[in-house]
């Protein structure tokens, strides 16, 4: 398997298209990571059931979030997307989270080529108000028979507000 830190780029952010590489697919209870330091995927823990993921969960490579781990993203697709594959993603927003006191960013993504809906999704505004609270309860609870009230939603922010994250995110990966 190739060291997708090595491989890939983070993408063209400034014309709103990233490269992102899928750790847990949508429906999974599997808690999967990229390992940077062997570059491969590992099993860090199996959630309960009720926890499975409630879209496809990804990575940015070349970029460091605040918590120490690459940007995580959030993949809307029609159906599940396995682990290992990357896919070229157009920004559409990005959740502000923060996860036992470090933010813990998740940019929202549709894939860039989407012929299933005609590449209708252009930013949040084009997903439904359930996705959206899908997503936000999800993340707000999936700890909370381990470490109740250790996740919070602080918000969603749109594709300019995507891109800075993701930028400040790639300078500290450079840093």
């Amino acid at each position: 398997m190739a060291d997708f830190n090595q491989v890939l780029t983070p993408g063209d952010i400034e014309n709103g298209l990233l490269n992102t590489v899928v750790e847990i697919s949508e429906g999974s209870s599997l808690k999967i990571e990229w390992d940077r330091k062997r570059a491969v995927f590992m099993l860090d823990r199996v959630e309960p059931a009720i926890f499975a993921k409630p879209c496809n969960y990804g990575f940015i490579p070349q970029t460091l979030d605040d918590d120490g781990d690459e940007l995580d993203t959030l993949i809307v697709c029609h159906e599940p997307l396995p682990t290992g594959i990357w896919l070229e993603a157009k920004i559409i927003g990005v959740m502000n989270f923060e996860d036992d006191g470090e933010m813990d960013h998740k940019v929202v993504v549709v894939p860039a080529d989407d012929r299933n809906n005609g590449d209708s999704i252009k930013s949040l505004d084009d997903l439904s108000e359930r996705w959206l609270q899908k997503v936000e309860h999800h993340f707000t609870h999936y700890k909370d028979l381990k470490k109740p009230g250790s996740t919070k939603v602080l918000g969603w922010g749109n594709i300019d507000d995507a891109k800075k994250i993701i930028n400040e995110c790639i300078a500290r990966y450079n840093g």
